[in-house]
């Protein structure tokens, strides 16, 4: 059987992959701090019909050898932390990172999960949280009697109450978390990420220390995907998936050729 049919099969898996993830960053262009999702190619195994540097006539050395590979695989899909646009949307609650960090939010288990995700309400207690419903963390409660909030770029929380138009009262301290390898986070879903041993622990720190970005009042963060750029992504994928298809039909004649031979 020709080896080709199995090896060019791999690569149309791959290719299946890569487009899959494409269409996934292309369907989240517009979801509010999504990362896209870069995809890793590797090699297979080699069958070594002469392996490099092995003795040839005379006892000298084969320069080069004859390996024949076996294909492709997906050997990952990294997440690209870069920072999206910001979009002032003039509310309040709004915040937007300007540089590495993340949002920290808690779970109604208890678990603190992570996000890039600015769009923040109030509930019913006042309390800054997500479109889920997740208390951001460390907790952040507004006055009933705020007339104004204003979030500084440190992090800094501060509110004028109805009775006091004249004074700022500061309410509470903006923490967010970075990590050493934040392309090793698990992506939950609901614009969460998880942290697993391939992240490393959070690190927390007041907005514009220890490497964690500012923010920004009264904006969100955008994808950071490149449409453009997924939209070459996914004629590549075609390209390459059609090629393989065809190094398994010039396969299959060969085989037919074959097979003509000894009829």
């Amino acid at each position: 059987m020709i080896k080709a049919l199995y090896t060019s099969a791999t690569g149309m898996n791959a290719q299946t992959t890569y487009l899959d993830n494409t269409s996934n960053n292309i369907a989240n262009v517009n979801t509010t701090g999504f990362k896209k999702g870069v995809v890793q190619f590797q090699d297979l195994l080699y069958i070594n019909r002469v392996a490099p540097g092995s003795f040839g006539a005379q006892g000298l050395n084969v320069p080069t050898g004859l390996q024949i590979g076996s294909g492709t695989m997906v050997s990952g899909i990294t997440k690209i932390f870069s920072t999206g646009s910001m979009v002032n949307t003039t509310n309040p609650y709004d915040i937007a990172i300007e540089g590495d960090g993340f949002f920290q939010v808690t779970l109604p288990d208890g678990e603190i999960w992570y996000t890039r995700d600015g769009s923040f309400n109030l509930n019913q207690n006042g309390n800054l949280v997500t479109s889920d419903g997740f208390l951001l963390s460390p907790p952040l409660t507004i006055p009933l009697q705020a007339v104004s909030v204003s979030i500084g770029a440190d992090g800094t929380v501060s509110v004028i109450n109805a009775g006091a138009p004249q004074a700022t009262t500061v309410i509470g301290q903006l923490t967010l978390a970075r990590f050493l390898n934040p392309a090793g986070l698990n992506a939950e879903g609901r614009n969460l990420f998880a942290e697993t041993q391939s992240s490393g622990p959070a690190v927390l720190a007041t907005p514009g220390q220890n490497g964690v970005g500012l923010v920004q009042q009264g904006y969100v963060e955008q994808s950071n995907v490149n449409v453009v750029t997924e939209l070459v992504n996914l004629i590549v994928a075609q390209r390459a998936y059609e090629f393989n298809t065809r190094a398994i039909r010039t396969a299959d004649n060969m085989l037919a050729s074959t097979t003509d031979l000894i009829r």
